[in-house]
C-alpha cells in the first residue's frame, strides 16, 4: 500500500509516495535501459502504469553492449535451450512494430560457412539442435552457396548451412522505440542516474539508491550489463562474469548494390577457436564484420574505445579471401562490451537464494540482442506474475557454471574450447 501522490522532485512527475511518505514509489523499477532493459520497461508499461527505468548514462550511449546500427536475429543456435526460444523472438518484435508503426526487423537468411575438416563439425552441432526443435535448414556445398549468393568466392572445401528465417534488428531504433512506447504508456525514465545500491525498506519493499535520489518499489529488474555486479553486490549476489572488449568494423564497399539486405545474408564463418560474423548494409553505407568473443578482458569502467588493428585485419583478410567485393576502405571500428558467465549462457532468475525474490536479474552473455524484446517480455512476466510462459529453466542463477568457482570459461558458441584468436 502506498501513500499520497506528490510531484517527485527527481523526475518532475506526479508519483505515489511510499506508505512512510519518505520516498517516491513505483511498482516496478528497471536498472539499466539498454537493449534488454528498454525491452523490460516497454513490456512492463503495457500492463502497469507505475514503472521507472533508470539509466546511468544518457540514453543511446555507446558505453555498453546494446547500441549499434544493426544486430543479427536468427533461429539458428547450437543448443536446444536457445532453439526453443528463438522462434518466439520474431513475434515479440512484431508487437513492437505494431505498437510503433515502425519497422525494426529486416528479414534476410542466415548462412554459416566452414572449411571441411576444420570447423564444419560445429555446424553439425547447430544442425542437430535445429533438428530436435523442428527448425528447417539446408546444407549446401560451395557451388550451391555461390549459386544462391554469387558474391562469394568459395573453394571446394567450404560447406554451408542456410536457414531462411533470420535478418537484422535495427538496434539503436529498437532501443529508442522501446523507451518512447514505454513513456507513452506512462512509464518514467531517468537518464544520467546511476543506481548505487539496493536495500530493503522497513515495510518489506525494495529500495533503490541513486545519484538522483532514493526510490521504493515492489520489484526490481536488473539489466546492468558490465555493471551487473556493482548493483547486485550490494545485496550479496555475485555472478562470475568476464567482461570483454569486442569490436565490429564497417567497410566501405563500392559494390553496395550487391550487399543490400534483399540480396545478401547475415553470415558466419566458423574457425577452430572463434567465429567471424557479418551483416549486409543497414543504417549506413558500410558492410559490417566482427569476431565473436575472444576480445581482451576488461572492466566496464576501465575499458578503452580504441580498436585493435590485429582483429580488424583478421576480418578484412577473410573477406578478401572468400568475398572480395564485400571489402572496401575501413569506415570505422566500434567497440562494445560482452558480459559473459563462464558457460556464456544467459542468466534470467531472481535473487531468492540471497533473500531477494523481488530482485530479478538478466545477463545477456554477449549474444542476447536478438532476444532483447522477448527477454523484456519474460522479465515483465516474472515481475508481474512471478512466472513466465517461456522455457528459461536452464538460465537459472544456481547452475554449476555460476556457483562452481572452478568452472571453465567456454565462450565459443557450439564448441568446448575457449574462444580466442
Amino acid at each position: 500500500m502506498t501513500g499520497e501522490q506528490k510531484k517527485c522532485i527527481h523526475c518532475g512527475k506526479i508519483s505515489r509516495m511510499s506508505n512512510t511518505g519518505k520516498r517516491p514509489y513505483f511498482d516496478y523499477i528497471v536498472i539499466g535501459c539498454g537493449g534488454i532493459g528498454s525491452g523490460a520497461v516497454y513490456w512492463l508499461s503495457k500492463r502497469s502504469r507505475s514503472v521507472l527505468g533508470l539509466e546511468q548514462f544518457k540514453l543511446g550511449h555507446d558505453n555498453g553492449g546494446s547500441q549499434d546500427l544493426s544486430r543479427i536475429i536468427r533461429l539458428t543456435y547450437h543448443e536446444d535451450k536457445y532453439t526453443r526460444l528463438t522462434p518466439h523472438t520474431f513475434p515479440a518484435w512484431e508487437a513492437v512494430e505494431k505498437d510503433s508503426g515502425l519497422q525494426v526487423v529486416f528479414k534476410t537468411p542466415s548462412l554459416q560457412l566452414a572449411r571441411r575438416g576444420e570447423a564444419d563439425h560445429i555446424m553439425n552441432v547447430y544442425a542437430e539442435s535445429m533438428d530436435r526443435t523442428n527448425i528447417k535448414y539446408q546444407k549446401l556445398n560451395n557451388r550451391q552457396v555461390m549459386e544462391r549468393y554469387p558474391q562469394f568466392r568459395l573453394g571446394p572445401d567450404i560447406v554451408g548451412l542456410l536457414q531462411e528465417n533470420a535478418g537484422i534488428v535495427d538496434a539503436a531504433l529498437a532501443n529508442a522505440v522501446h523507451i518512447q512506447l514505454a513513456r507513452g504508456n506512462g512509464a518514467t525514465i531517468l537518464e544520467n542516474c546511476p543506481a548505487t545500491r539496493i536495500g530493503r525498506a522497513s515495510n518489506g519493499n525494495v529500495v533503490v539508491y541513486t545519484t538522483k535520489g532514493t526510490f521504493e518499489c515492489k520489484r526490481i529488474v536488473v539489466t546492468a550489463g558490465g555493471w551487473l555486479n556493482s548493483v547486485l553486490g550490494t545485496i550479496g549476489v555475485h555472478i562470475p562474469v568476464t567482461v570483454t572488449q569486442e569490436q565490429v568494423s564497417y567497410l566501405g564497399t563500392p559494390h553496395m548494390k550487391d550487399f543490400t539486405i534483399d540480396k545478401f545474408p547475415v553470415w558466419y564463418y566458423h574457425l577452430p577457436t572463434y567465429d567471424i560474423y557479418s551483416l549486409p548494409i543497414h543504417g549506413n553505407s558500410g558492410t559490417k564484420i566482427g569476431i565473436d568473443a575472444g576480445g581482451p578482458a576488461v572492466t566496464a569502467n576501465t575499458r578503452t574505445f580504441d580498436p585493435d588493428p590485429a582483429r580488424e585485419k583478421v576480418c578484412t583478410d577473410l573477406v578478401k579471401d572468400i568475398c572480395p567485393k564485400f571489402n572496401g576502405p575501413l569506415l570505422y571500428t566500434k567497440t562494445c562490451l560482452y558480459t559473459m558467465p563462464p558457460d556464456r549462457s544467459f542468466v534470467i532468475d531472481t535473487c531468492a537464494h540471497k533473500g531477494y525474490p523481488d530482485v530479478i536479474v538478466c545477463c545477456g552473455a554477449g549474444h542476447a540482442f536478438k532476444f532483447s524484446c522477448l527477454f523484456g517480455k519474460i522479465l515483465s512476466e516474472l515481475a508481474l506474475d512471478g512466472k513466465t510462459q517461456y522455457p528459461i529453466e536452464e538460465f537459472n542463477i544456481l547452475r554449476d557454471a555460476i556457483q562452481n568457482p572452478n568452472a571453465k570459461n567456454i565462450f565459443y558458441l557450439g564448441s568446448d574450447v575457449e574462444a580466442k584468436l
